[in-house]
């Protein structure tokens, strides 16, 4: 399949989504926003894809932020739009039933941090600048930044990123929790593609139980959340899976799940 401003490949049932304008490091242009919708519409409806890596060409930028010149032309409504759509393409993202994960290998700022954020785990390269400089811009984070920040970070670090709109590295990143690991450039895709090939070892309708309990259950007040949880856990226990886990577990055997 061929997206504008995307590569896409498919390997050991990993699929990669590599956003490929190195040369303007990898911008969130319009265009690309239609293509990330429409790749991740296919990834969906794709059983032959059980997980996702999303990354940037080029060894500068994963995704250094949005178009600024087309930023300066948008009226109040064009802009509460411009971030609507945005928002709905990364909840795409984040509310995929497959594991998502983001080889950060550079700058990820603006709309960068946030397509980052709204994947289920991110892993960066040392020279990796994590931000939300929008406000050094006179405008707010419009792609999710300003509510999936504080959830991940808390409310203080995340305020503090946001109104002063400086970057933070890979290191500092990794320390506040809001990248999973930091790996040599080099080994940053491996890294990505070896999270995802070991929780492709695991039953892949838990896998989507659990990254639905957990997406839904950060929207619900606690009490509520448990009851969302355990519905998912009844849900798991009703599946095939289930049987072949617990007897490859008896078994003393590595299970053969078929994801039903």
């Amino acid at each position: 399949m061929a997206y504008v401003n995307l590569l896409y490949e498919i390997a050991d049932s990993i699929a990669q989504v590599t956003l490929n304008r190195p040369e303007k490091l990898n911008p969130l242009d319009g265009d690309t926003i239609e293509a990330l919708t429409a790749c991740f519409t296919d990834i969906a409806a794709d059983n032959a894809v059980k997980a996702v890596v999303i990354t940037g060409a080029g060894p500068k930028a994963f995704v250094a932020g949005a178009d600024i010149n087309r930023l300066t032309q948008l009226s109040a409504l064009e802009g509460r739009a411009w971030g609507l759509r945005g928002q709905q393409v990364f909840s795409q993202i984040e509310n995929l039933p497959k594991p998502v994960i983001a080889a950060i290998n550079g700058y990820a700022l603006g709309g960068g941090l946030e397509l980052a954020m709204a994947c289920h785990i991110r892993v960066a390269s040392p020279n990796a600048k994590l931000g939300q400089p929008e406000v050094k811009l006179g405008i707010v984070p419009g792609y999710g930044g300003t509510q999936r920040l504080p959830r991940l970070v808390g409310k203080g670090r995340a305020l503090e990123m946001i109104l002063t709109g400086d970057p933070i590295s890979a290191d500092e990143a990794h320390r506040i929790g809001l990248v999973n690991r930091v790996v040599p450039q080099e080994q940053l895709l491996a890294e990505a593609r070896a999270i995802a090939a070991k929780i492709l070892e695991n039953g892949p309708v838990a896998v989507a139980l659990c990254l639905d309990a957990v997406n839904r259950g950060l929207e619900m007040p606690l009490g509520e959340a448990l009851g969302w949880e355990a519905a998912q856990f009844g849900l798991s226990c009703a599946t095939e899976d289930i049987r072949e886990g617990t007897q490859a577990f008896l078994e003393k055997r590595k299970a053969r799940f078929q994801g039903r």
